[in-house]
This record gives structure tokens, C-alpha cells and sequence, in this order.
């Protein structure tokens, strides 16, 4: 499920919600409670790749081990 960020054009309060592609975007701000919510476009999510199986740990070359003097 995406995280979106929404933001009041009333009061100014931003928040991040945790949010299924299907639901409704959300209107109504939590704190002043007016129908002035806009959901903001965000950067989406980083990926990062961890552990074996990865060029970087499996395949790159590896140091000869001694280095030349």
C-alpha cells in the first residue's frame, strides 16, 4: 500500500497517510476539520537492495589482495 501525503489549503497541516490505490482521497483535515484537503504528489519510495544475489556483493570484480608497492 502507497503512503500519500495530504496537505489542508485552510490551515496548512500536512500529514502522511498509509492509504490502499482503491480508497477515496481523503477531504476533511483532522485539525480544523474543513472539507480542504489536496493529496500531493510525492517522490514514491527509495529501493534498496540488500544481502546476496546482487552484482554488487555477488559479481564485481574483487581486489587482487595485494597491493602494488
Amino acid at each position: 500500500m502507497p503512503t500519500y501525503e495530504y496537505k489542508c489549503n485552510n490551515c496548512g497541516h500536512t500529514f502522511d497517510v498509509l492509504q490502499s490505490m482503491k480508497e477515496e482521497k481523503l477531504k476533511k483535515c483532522p485539525e480544523c476539520g474543513e472539507d480542504t484537503l489536496q493529496r500531493l504528489i510525492g517522490s514514491g519510495a527509495g529501493l534498496i537492495f540488500k544481502g546476496s544475489g546482487f552484482y554488487l556483493t555477488d559479481y564485481a570484480k574483487k581486489d587482487s589482495g595485494e597491493a602494488i608497492r
